[in-house]
């Protein structure tokens, strides 16, 4: 359902999609000139990236959003192009991690969904496999590979389950749900605070379960709150709370987004970390975008003076960010310019990376009425009094 806008904001939305049909091509054609998939940029053009990287589903993603959006064939090629190239990265699955959801729901699940290829169904269902497996039967989806992490779970990862239970009603095969309802029980219980800060990391006990450390991971320190996990984890336990009707991840998604807008800055640029100190002033606009993305659909889910409040903290980012962050140029392929790996990487501050660009277009198009959940590309949200899975 469309959320209530004034003429002014619609203005403003349709504006921003012709400067995003002004700009994609150009992206495109770019990405069109290297062997890889763009992830962030340097002198103008796409820079190197493995194919391995986590982000290489961001693009092809994009690429159907912009083809959704305008109907022009060339994004509807190139994402069908890249998906095609993450093949590689399949075929060499114990490179992989857990951000399986990442690359393959959001380009192989969404072009199963709109055109019924059996390519690639197959591309999502061997990732949702391999996802599977990395499950810990003490309820905790292991994040990266290496032995001493074995334990290791990250918030991130609460925007991977999509792919479980995408996979589990795709099979009617309840393992894959029963898996991310457990993982995120797991992360309810142990990365989010009272006050709906999250840890980044969670270190556990392989064998046991227990909790041993929660190390400071991409933030300023151990304790605080990096924003982008914020977002991760106020979109993801959205996203559960539509495909299991599971009120405890939708009461845990309004906590965690309402500590997130609480913090947000004048500027309306989200710092990198909620609690770093004044100096540097290191911003996040993937935060932002991811954020603002997860907040519009988060708030079609709460009662009518929340919602409001979710939404108006989303278009403040999204207005903040295309004044303020967005490069319309045609100098350089990528959107956002002000993204943050993390606090302690200085080489990764204020950079280019194609999934701020991805929430960014997500949510714009949203919100002028783009219907399809690319995180559920099999189901429509019911929204506020519709039924739950």
């Amino acid at each position: 359902m469309l959320p209530t806008l004034a003429p002014e904001t619609r203005s403003w939305l349709d504006d921003v999609h012709k400067k995003l049909c002004r700009k994609m091509p150009y992206a495109v054609e770019k990405a069109r000139q290297v062997p890889w998939i763009p992830y962030s940029t340097r002198d103008g053009g796409w820079a190197p990236n493995a194919i391995d990287w986590w982000t290489n589903g961001f693009w092809p993603a994009a690429m159907w959003q912009m083809a959704l959006a305008t109907g022009d064939a060339r994004y509807r090629e190139e994402a069908v192009r890249t998906e095609i190239m993450l093949d590689d990265a399949l075929a060499h699955f114990d490179i992989l991690n857990h951000d399986a959801g990442f690359m393959w729901l959001i380009s192989s699940g969404v072009r199963h969904a709109l055109e019924d290829s059996a390519e690639s169904y197959g591309r999502a269902m061997r990732a949702a496999q391999h996802l599977a497996c990395r499950f810990n039967p003490n309820g905790f989806i292991r994040a990266w590979n290496g032995a001493h992490n074995a334990g290791w779970a990250i918030i991130d990862c609460m925007m991977n389950l999509p792919l479980l239970y995408w996979a589990s009603r795709q099979t009617g095969d309840p393992r894959f749900r029963l898996m991310a309802e457990r993982h995120a029980d797991t992360a309810m219980r142990t990365f989010v605070r009272p006050d709906g800060s999250c840890h980044h990391i969670v270190a556990f006990d392989p064998v046991t379960g227990d909790v041993t450390d929660t190390p400071c991971g991409q933030g300023f320190a151990p304790g605080s709150s990096w924003s982008r996990g914020q977002a991760w984890g106020l979109y993801g336990f959205t996203l559960s709370w539509l495909q299991t009707g599971r009120r405890e991840y939708l009461d845990t998604a309004r906590r965690i987004a309402a500590c997130f807008v609480s913090q947000l800055t004048e500027d309306g640029i989200p710092r990198c970390d909620l609690r770093q100190p004044a100096e540097p002033d290191l911003k996040d606009c993937a935060a932002g975008a991811i954020a603002a993305a997860g907040l519009i659909v988060l708030s079609r889910e709460t009662e009518e003076r929340e919602a409001a409040m979710f939404l108006e903290a989303s278009l403040r980012m999204l207005r903040a960010m295309e004044r303020t962050c967005v490069n319309w140029a045609l100098d350089d392929p990528a959107l956002l310019t002000r993204c943050t790996t993390a606090y302690h990487d200085p080489g990764g501050h204020h950079i280019a990376m194609v999934y701020a660009d991805y929430f960014f277009i997500e949510a714009i198009e949203a919100l002028r009425g783009q219907e399809m959940l690319f995180w559920a590309p099999d189901l429509r949200s019911a929204g506020k009094d519709g039924e739950r899975p």
